[in-house]
């Protein structure tokens, strides 16, 4: 299955060079002007798991294939986006298409580097953007309530149904609010169907100068503040130093991050989290081919699992043989966790946790 963030915000500030950062190339256009993304750009970048390096060295595996996120980087809003402004309508498109939302704001002060609002403010610009997504929202829920009503109105009772979860949506757009704020209890899955892009999960990405990228700055306290408020996750990067790490060798990043006083990278906290904001979690198969990691959402029944690996192991579904990864690492592998007593036998209804370390019985 596939999971996707979009990177999204103001123009300039920092959105394309987050996004070749991440996936080690040039593809997105970084340039100083609006609108130099013209079309989306898409790429997979692995999720950082030091857990997996490990479950290869037990398991003397040839070969680790880390688990994936996908990331889209979309063209600067501006405001006005929601009735056209810019390239509005085919930018908003394509945020509505992402699971999660990469929101990067500006908190670096550069006088070679034109903001298009003419002045630095973050949560400004956060609420620029989330504004323009809450009015093409309540556009489209708005037009669609109309014919609903008119239904109701003949006794269709699916469309009354659909005007509870509908009206008070519409009701919290009406006054300034995103839709995640008003879906009915319960009613998540239904409301996800309408792909509203205000219900999508958001990550701010505080982009600070390089001399902040350890601590943050005056800019991203404000940020983090606003996501503490909004239930959202912030993160701070230097979209410049991430670049420079994306160009030199691995064997090199480790010695250049310490030097700024860094544990791991911007840009491995921002996988991490857009992993974390997504409900994901991972679990490892390991054999003496490859050592792999693989994406399923928290609450996956065993089944379901399998079934990312290939359809037919999910549909023959037999057992999974199971061990949680401390008890993997602590027993040497699947052979001393088998003579400890750790390695189960889970059934269908056997709800995966994050870590644990599967082989699957199934017939077709």
């Amino acid at each position: 299955m596939g999971f996707n963030c979009g990177i999204v915000g103001l123009p300039n500030v920092g959105k394309s060079t987050l996004f070749n950062a991440l996936t080690q190339t040039a593809a997105a256009q970084a340039a100083n002007y609006p609108f130099c993304t013209i079309e989306p750009n898409v790429g997979r970048v692995g999720v950082p798991d030091p857990r997996l390096d490990r479950l290869a060295q037990i398991g003397k595996s040839a070969k680790i294939v880390p688990t994936s996120l996908e990331f889209v980087d979309i063209a600067g809003l501006v405001r006005g986006a929601s009735k056209g402004e810019g390239l509005g309508n085919q930018f908003l498109a394509n945020i509505r298409e992402v699971d999660a939302i990469v929101h990067v704001l500006r908190c670096f002060e550069d006088g070679d580097v034109t903001h298009v609002e003419s002045s630095v403010d973050p949560v400004r610009d956060a609420e620029t953007v989330e504004t323009e997504l809450m009015l093409a929202d309540l556009d489209g829920l708005e037009k669609r309530q109309v014919g609903l009503q008119k239904r109701a109105r003949n006794n269709d009772k699916d469309a009354a149904q659909q005007l509870v979860l509908i009206d008070p949506i519409v009701k919290a757009l009406q006054e300034g609010r995103p839709a995640r704020t008003a879906v009915p209890k319960g009613e998540e899955a239904a409301a996800a169907r309408l792909q509203l892009l205000t219900t999508k999960p958001v990550l701010y990405v505080c982009n600070v100068e390089e001399s902040s990228a350890a601590t943050g700055n005056a800019h991203s306290a404000r940020v983090f503040a606003m996501a503490e408020k909004a239930g959202a996750r912030a993160v701070v990067v230097s979209a410049a130093i991430e670049a420079e790490i994306s160009q030199m060798a691995e064997a090199d990043r480790g010695e250049f991050l310490a030097s700024l006083g860094l544990e791991d990278s911007g840009l491995d906290r921002v996988i991490r989290a857009g992993y974390a904001l997504l409900g994901l979690q991972t679990y490892f198969t390991v054999g003496p081919k490859e050592a792999r990691a693989w994406t399923i959402t928290r609450g996956t029944k065993a089944p379901q699992a399998a079934g990312v690996i290939h359809g037919d192991f999910e549909r023959g579904f037999i057992a999974a043989e199971c061990t949680a990864y401390d008890d993997y690492v602590a027993l040497g592998g699947e052979q001393g966790a088998k003579e400890a007593g750790k390695m189960r036998v889970e059934g269908k209804e056997y709800v995966v946790k994050d870590g644990d370390v599967l082989l699957f019985r199934f017939n077709v």
